[in-house]
């Protein structure tokens, strides 16, 4: 018999964890005659009496046919493990990679080029607005969207992704058979027509916070870089970066306003190092080799639209892009803005003296700046 039945039993024997099935892995023990073992044996490898008791019922050969059985026929999700070839490969390459998925929808999905999107679970309008425009250009662009079927961001950047015929992927921290958030049901029945959705949880698994900061790690696996949309000091999303940076992977930020609490934690990645995103195309310029050849250059016709803006007056410079989209989010003062693009005043107001000319922004009474 296939091992990789004797694999998924022990995932889904209560009390095992993926240290002690790993070790067992490593010692070179997971074999057939696992079948034939009575409490002792167990027992001898180091597990107490009830947990031996659990593994020499759970790994008996009529219950492992059982199980083979039962998965097997099962028509929408399917099993994989650490073991199968079509295992997703930038998850294996991943430090504490699951030793089972239980997947619902496209696994072609696996086989493309991913960027996860995370992010606060009560976006502002300026989060909605971006985790929306960023997950349909990159989507575009030739990414597979990867987030956590949340409240919030990761909803906007799934429905988006979906909203232009893209691939992406949802990662789900309870049991495939228990949605949650329980309002998210319509855009899980969408997702496993659409996209893809995935767990390492058995059916039956119930919402837990210990199980969101684990799901996260699987997030960041599957995928080239994390794009944190916008998250305050103590979001969840920047477990997901840490993740990435675990993993050896990318991690990019939407920059936004200093004044709001949900753009610290974007805000402070950037300070330590993650790259600034303000368009699709500053994370797809990162992966052109990874793109399509069909979708290779659809970046960068988007991104010569949006940086050679063209009005009356003459194409907008980079650093006047720069400051326009800063002032997309809101009108600011000029104290603010010298917050926001770190820039020195002389220089600020040069920019700003040539957006106004160029009929891009208006000047308010109070030093107030806003587009038009």
């Amino acid at each position: 018999m296939d091992i990789r039945w004797l694999l998924v039993a022990l995932h889904e024997t209560t009390g095992i964890g993926r240290k002690s099935i790993t070790r067992l892995m490593a010692e070179g023990l997971l074999k057939e005659e696992m079948m034939d073992f009575g409490c002792r044996e167990w027992e001898e490898l180091g597990f107490n009496v009830e947990i031996s008791e659990r593994l020499a019922q759970n790994l008996s050969k009529p219950a492992i046919l059982m199980k083979k059985e039962e998965k097997e026929h099962d028509p929408l999700v399917q099993t994989l493990t650490l073991l199968d070839s079509s295992y997703p490969a930038m998850l294996r390459e991943s430090p504490d990679p699951p030793l089972v998925l239980y997947a619902k929808g496209n696994t072609g999905l696996f086989n493309q080029p991913a960027i996860a999107m995370v992010g606060t679970r009560i976006p502002t309008a300026y989060g909605k607005k971006m985790g929306g425009e960023l997950a349909q250009g990159l989507c575009s662009g030739g990414l597979t969207i990867v987030s956590g079927l949340a409240r919030g961001i990761d909803s906007i950047c799934h429905e988006a992704a979906l909203s232009c015929e893209g691939g992406t992927i949802a990662v789900m921290a309870t049991g495939m058979d228990v949605i949650y958030p329980p309002e998210n049901r319509a855009l899980y029945v969408r997702m496993v027509k659409e996209g893809l959705i995935i767990t390492e949880y058995p059916s039956g698994t119930k919402a837990h916070p210990g199980l969101f900061p684990q799901r996260n790690r699987i997030i960041a696996g599957l995928s080239l870089g994390t794009l944190v949309v916008e998250a305050d000091e103590r979001s969840g999303s920047l477990i997901t970066a840490d993740a990435a940076l675990d993993a050896g992977r990318d991690v990019f930020a939407v920059p936004g306003p200093v004044t709001s609490p949900k753009s610290r934690g974007a805000l402070n990645l950037i300070r330590q190092g993650a790259k600034m995103v303000c368009a699709a195309a500053d994370i797809l310029e990162e992966y052109d080799s990874w793109l399509p050849k069909g979708l290779k250059n659809t970046y960068n016709r988007e991104r010569q639209v949006d940086e050679n803006t063209v009005n009356e007056e003459g194409q907008l410079t980079t650093d006047e892009l720069r400051l326009y989209h800063i002032l997309e989010q809101g009108p600011f003062t000029l104290d603010e803005l010298l917050q926001h693009s770190r820039w020195d005043f002389g220089h600020l107001h040069s920019v700003l003296l040539s957006l106004i000319i160029k009929k891009q922004i208006t000047q308010l009474p109070g030093a107030i700046y806003k587009t038009i």
